[in-house]
This record gives C-alpha cells, structure tokens and sequence, in this order.
C-alpha cells in the first residue's frame, strides 16, 4: 500500500504531497510540529498534544488558522489511512503560502501536513544499556520567548544532535546563558539523587515536554519527590541516576556522558538505576492502559 500524506484537508500519495517554494515555514522556519507515537492504532497523549499545539500557535499568530482543524480526526485518518498501529505521527503547521512577508499579513491561509510511518523502536537492549551524552556547545536561551514552543525553527536542536552524533554520543545536552542544564536535543533531562528527581524547571528555557509531564504525575502517584529548578553540571557527576523522555523515547536511561577532554564519565553506577527502572513500568503501564483494546 502506497505512504498517504495528509495536506491541507487531502490524503495524497507520498509523491504527490508538495508545499510551495514560497511556503512562510519553509523560508522563515514560521511554523510549529508535534511528534506523536501511536500504539495499537491509538495516538498517545493526543490531546496533550494538541493543547500544547493551540497554545503556541496562538502565542506565534496562527491561532485562529489551528484552531479550524480537526487535528485530532485529521491524525488519526492519517494513521488509518496508511494501515498502521504502531507509528510515528508528525503534525506540521506553518504560516502558508504568500508573496508578503508573515509580518505583513494576517490570516493568511496556513499549510497542513500530516505524516504517518511506521514506528521503529530504539532495540531494547538500548534501554538496558543506556545512552551515552555529551554536552553541546549551542545554549539555549532561558530569556527567549520562543523557548517554550515547538517550532521548525529547529537549527539550534539538530546542530546539537549533529555535535552529539560526531562525538559517538547519543543524545547532547544544551545548557543556557548561565550555564545551567536545560534539555537534550529532543529530549527533557531528569536525575535522581537520593531517590529523589530533579528536573530543569521550565524558567531555565526547556520545552515544557508532554512525556516530561506525564513523568513528573508518574513519579508523583509513586510517592517520589521532585523538584524542579537551576540544575548544574555537577549533577551529572554527583547523580545516583538520570534519565531522558520524550515521545518515541518514552524513558530513556542515562548511564554515560563525554566531558570536556573527551573522557568517559559514568554516570551512577553505569547502568539503569531503580528509580529509573520504576518509572519506566509505570510509564509502560499507563501507555498499555490508555492504548489497548481492552
């Protein structure tokens, strides 16, 4: 069966779904994402998602265009359209096409794209090893406005990525001006010291992440504290454990890092530690609760 793409309203074969050269998201980055996971044909957090979706687009101007879409009804004709159960689910808005600039038009007629692929899970043996991370060069700005949405103006996360990939590691770490740890490249950051989490709150210029979220209510019905707040590099040395979240991650352990000089630190005790490993079935317990047929 061919890969069906949504665009603006349609289910197009995958060939056929096109934007304009003029497209406001695709020359200015003016445009917001949410990445999804789908399992067992259902669309965790789907409304989290989409809360998190109308609130930026309504900060960053095209909130009237959002708020006309079915987003739900839209995603998951998109996942049954191309036959899938377990997938990786992209919503995609930008400010459409126009001859003007964004700053000279109001209520210009957005593009919507939908893709829906089929999932490909990081191999378990993964989760039980842990990844490694380094930390990026490129900060995040705790000052920024713009630092709690989840636009396409994603240069500064995918130069992180790249840097990560280029030291062997999995994941990169940014700090902010202050020199204070923020998130991952497409991750929110959690320690745990003395059974406790610890988390960068979101003053410290994270993206307020749906899995983050879920993590910190997790964490909450199993009696175990968090706080959240200015997070220093230290930690990563002085941690019982840490892990990573985010929505096709789930929790990820953290059980390595590079420093500065390129050496490995172990982080704990090397391997995912008990607190993580609790958080990890309770996450997995509340997606098989919400997504499974029964």
């Amino acid at each position: 069966m061919a890969e069906r793409v949504y665009v603006n309203g349609s289910l197009v074969p995958i060939e056929e779904a096109k934007i304009s050269a003029f497209d406001h998201g695709f020359l200015y980055g003016y445009g917001l994402f949410e990445t999804m996971r789908a399992y067992n044909g259902k669309i965790f957090l789907l409304d989290r998602h989409i809360n998190r979706l109308s609130s930026s687009a309504a900060f960053v101007g095209l909130g009237a265009a959002v708020d006309k879409i079915d987003i739900a009804g839209a995603c998951m004709e998109t996942l049954e359209a191309n036959n899938l159960k377990d997938a990786r689910i992209r919503f995609t808005v930008t400010g459409g096409e126009a001859d003007a600039y964004p700053w000279d038009i109001k209520g210009g007629k957005p593009t919507v794209i939908i893709t829906a692929r089929p999932f490909k899970a990081i191999p378990e043996g993964k989760y039980k090893q842990g990844y490694k991370i380094c930390l990026a060069s490129i900060r995040r700005s705790k000052q920024s406005i713009l630092s709690n949405v989840k636009s396409t103006s994603y240069i500064g996360s995918t130069l992180a990525k790249i840097e990560a990939t280029g030291q062997g590691a999995d994941e990169a770490l940014l700090l902010n001006e202050d020199g204070y740890l923020t998130e991952g490249g497409s991750s929110n950051i959690f320690f745990v010291r003395s059974s406790r989490l610890v988390t960068p709150s979101i003053q410290s210029g994270i993206l307020p992440g749906i899995t983050r979220e879920l993590v910190i209510e997790l964490a909450e019905e199993l009696e175990i504290s968090v706080t959240e707040g200015t997070v220093g590099v230290a930690i990563i040395r002085q941690c019982d454990e840490a892990f990573l979240t985010a929505s096709t991650m789930e929790i990820m352990p953290m059980t390595e890092a590079i420093d500065k000089t390129g050496r490995a630190v172990i982080i704990g005790s090397g391997k995912p530690g008990p607190v993580t490993l609790k958080l990890m079935a309770a996450y997995r317990n509340r997606v098989l609760k919400e997504t499974s047929d029964g």
